[in-house]
This record gives C-alpha cells, sequence and structure tokens, in this order.
C-alpha cells in the first residue's frame, strides 16, 4: 500500500531539504557567515551557525507540489529537483524581503534576519537566495530539452509576486479596499507561485504545454484558496492552527478577505466606526480589536468569507481533475485535502 499523504510529506520535505543543501551549505572561505544567514533563514542553524538538532522549517509546500504534480504525470520524483529548489528559494527569498518590508521581528518563533543582522544584509541574504534558485533549476535541470521555457516562466513569476508585494503595500494606505484589488493582490503575491509550483512539476514530466498550462490552473485555484482561508483563519481561526497571534490581522489593518468585506457589507455607524479606526494613525487597543470583530460579525462577514473559501477549494477540485487522471489524482487531492481548515 502506498504511504498516505500525511507520511510522504515530512520524507518528502526532508528530501527536498537535501536538495537544497549544498546551494546554501558554505562552511570555509571569507563569505562563509554570510552562507550561515542563510541556513538560518531556511531553518537549519542557529544565530551562531550552529545545527539545529530539530530544524525550524515550514510545510515545504510548493516544492512537494512540484513533485507530486511530477510524479501524477509519468515522472518521478528527481526529475523534479531544479524546479522543487527553484521554487522554495524564491518563496523565501520573498519571505526574507517581506520580513524587511514589515518590519517583521520574528517568523516561525525565531528573529528575523533583518532583525538579526540589519536591513542592508537581509536584503542582501534575499537577493542571493533568488539567484541561488536561479542557479538550482539551470544545473539540476541542465538535461531537460525545454529549460528555457522554464527559467522563463520562473522569472514572469517572479515580476508578478514582485507586482503583488506592491499591490499589498499599496494597500496598506488605503481607507477603502475593493474585493476586486484584493483579488488581483492576492493572484500575485500567494496564487502566482503556486501556479508555477504545479506547472512546473508538469514541465519536469515532460507534459506538453497543455497539460502543463492545465497543472497551473489547479496550482492557481489552490493559492487563492489558500489565502482566502488563511485570512479566515487570521480573525476567526485558533492561533495553535494558524501561528499567529489571535486576530493579528485586525491588531495590523491588514487589508485581508474580512477586512475588505466589511468595507463591503457593513453601512452606517460599524461602517463609520471601521473607517475611522483604518485612519488613525495610533494602533487599535484590545477593545477597539473585539468592536471591529463585531461589526464584521453583524455584517454577515464570517459567513461570507468562508462561503468564498467553500466555493474556491471546490474550483480547485474540478481543476486537478480537469488536469489530472483519476487513478493518479489522489495524491494531488490528498493534499489540498489536508490544506483544507473548518475550524473557525
Amino acid at each position: 500500500m502506498p504511504p498516505t499523504i500525511e507520511q510522504r510529506l515530512p520524507a518528502l520535505a526532508a528530501e527536498i531539504d537535501g536538495w537544497i543543501r549544498p546551494y546554501v551549505e558554505q562552511v570555509s572561505g571569507p563569505a562563509s557567515r554570510f552562507y550561515q544567514m542563510m541556513a538560518y533563514h531556511l531553518g537549519w542553524l542557529d544565530a551562531s551557525g550552529a545545527p539545529l538538532a530539530s530544524p525550524v522549517i515550514g510545510k515545504r509546500i510548493r516544492p512537494a507540489l512540484v513533485v507530486l504534480t511530477c510524479e501524477a504525470l509519468g515522472g518521478v520524483a528527481t526529475d523534479a529537483r531544479g524546479p522543487a529548489v527553484a521554487v522554495e528559494l524564491i518563496h523565501n527569498f520573498s519571505l526574507v524581503h517581506d520580513d524587511i518590508q514589515d518590519r517583521s521581528d520574528e517568523r516561525h518563533g525565531r528573529e528575523t534576519v533583518w532583525k538579526l543582522w540589519g536591513g542592508a544584509q537581509g536584503i542582501n541574504v534575499g537577493d542571493a537566495i533568488f539567484a541561488l534558485a536561479q542557479v538550482a533549476l539551470a544545473e539540476l535541470s541542465m538535461e531537460h530539452p525545454r529549460l528555457g521555457a522554464a527559467v522563463l516562466r520562473l522569472n514572469q513569476t517572479c515580476v508578478r509576486l514582485c507586482e503583488g508585494q506592491y499591490l499589498d503595500l499599496a494597500l496598506e494606505t488605503a481607507a477603502d479596499v475593493s474585493l476586486e484589488a484584493y483579488e488581483q493582490m492576492i493572484a500575485r503575491k500567494t496564487a502566482a507561485l503556486i501556479e508555477c509550483s504545479t506547472a512546473l512539476g508538469a514541465w519536469a514530466a515532460g507534459a506538453n504545454p497543455e497539460e502543463i498550462d492545465a497543472c497551473g490552473r489547479f496550482g492557481y485555484e489552490l493559492g487563492i484558496a489558500y489565502q482566502l482561508q488563511d485570512d479566515l483563519l487570521g480573525v476567526w481561526g485558533d492561533p495553535s492552527i494558524t501561528g499567529k497571534p489571535n486576530r493579528a490581522d485586525v491588531r495590523s489593518r491588514k487589508k485581508a478577505l474580512p477586512l475588505v468585506l466589511t468595507l463591503m457589507m457593513a453601512s452606517g455607524p460599524g461602517r463609520d466606526y471601521l473607517l475611522d479606526v483604518l485612519r488613525s494613525p495610533d494602533e487599535p487597543d484590545d477593545f477597539t480589536i473585539e468592536r471591529v470583530v463585531k461589526v464584521m460579525e453583524a455584517a454577515g462577514v464570517r459567513e461570507r468569507a468562508a462561503e468564498m473559501v467553500d466555493q474556491r477549494f471546490k474550483s480547485l477540485d474540478r481543476a486537478v481533475r480537469a488536469a489530472l487522471l483519476a487513478d493518479t489524482a489522489s495524491p494531488i487531492l490528498d493534499l489540498c485535502a489536508r490544506l483544507r481548515v473548518r475550524d473557525y
């Protein structure tokens, strides 16, 4: 009996980390400390450069999607090494830069790179991780007859990521935000790289352009569904599930789905109160946060957001089944089901 997705993911994450390490681990030379900063961000070392007994790594969902999509189309895991390493490094480059731009002090319960070593070195670390993603894709996929197509797709995705970050930053200072503007932002900032992951998984298996685009479509749907759900959990989720402080998105006045829907759905004094909170120069206190949440709930935002999440996961299921044969789609469908959270 093949392993379940719950059994497969930890082993796959460890295998992917083994593919990434040669690009980041440099134990000697004048820039060795610089590589330790990268390895620290990736969760392998502590701030002094010592290896961690228990690495602090994320889910490695994007490279896992590369491998699982490749396998679903007849490839083997090692065929997907290049794009798997590349998308994970691109994801981490974006996180390093996001932390600087958001002035985030912690990630995964540890101090961020810029917090430890300053913004200038943080930018440098992010830039190097970005460049190493390109190197890894080229080196590990050198024998693929259509390497240029993968390099093009990866870099087009990076431009979309930057567009998404621009839009996200621009929305921070906007008092009123439309649902369309929000969706344009998450399509680039979140969905683009997951779309690229599944498309490059198909590419690694030697799929034709139509198959690659079909796999990209279910990656895009997963990215949108995941972000909608993450935003919903940011207000009504259990912190033990989200890993974020309770109602952190409300405290930061982030233009996430619940707040955007509230601007659309609330009226009268409730909407006026929310606009006053958004315009205030002061961070909202606990009383203000709870009052904003009550405005959201009175407007029916929680139910509407949950409905949007449900609809998008149904679209994702249809897209997976349209792209893959029934007897090969199970690992992808199981992963999507694992990412679906209903506790909010």
